[in-house]
């Protein structure tokens, strides 16, 4: 039994009995793990940490884009310690929920081998913005915003319970 394990232990009240409980596992894919996935890993890690395992990938490695790490920050997440990472880094490893953020993630990466559920997604790319830097933080603060909103709405509701590890 690993360390994580031992800590997900929960003894039934009453009873010698152990049942070991695992978080399900989240993995968000954007193309570039800059912004997008960047950002709903940061909220679902923060906010949701005692239900869920979080974790983000892309098909390409740009870094965190620094207005991501700032609108997160104006919410009280921190996601500077961030980087980016190449969906082959965690390719071998148990996702139960898969969800792609942008479109292109999802024509690339149709499936996830052992993945429990693929979700679809897509919210317009922040780092695109060729507007103003107030334009585009203020776009960053929007894909934020729903990013926030998806997950507390659908994701949460949905996948939000300890299930019993098999």
């Amino acid at each position: 039994m690993t360390k994580r394990e031992r800590e997900e232990t929960i003894l039934n009240a009453g009873t010698d009995k152990a049942e070991t409980w695992k978080k399900p596992r989240v993995l968000f894919i954007c193309t570039h793990n800059s912004a997008r996935s960047q950002m709903a890993e940061g909220y679902l890690r923060t906010r949701y940490g005692d239900l869920f395992e979080a974790e983000s990938a892309g098909m390409e490695v740009r870094g965190v884009n620094p207005v991501a790490i700032t609108v997160m920050k104006e919410i009280g997440i921190d996601i500077s310690g961030h980087r980016s990472k190449l969906i082959d880094e965690i390719f071998d490893q148990r996702a139960d929920v898969v969800v792609t953020v942008c479109d292109s993630a999802q024509q690339a990466c149709p499936f996830f081998p052992g993945a429990k559920t693929t979700i679809h997604t897509g919210f317009p790319d922040p780092s695109s913005c060729t507007g103003t830097p107030e334009e585009c933080l203020t776009q960053f603060r929007q894909v934020r915003d729903a990013i926030i909103a998806w997950i507390d709405t659908t994701l949460v509701p949905e996948y939000g319970h300890k299930q019993l590890a098999s």
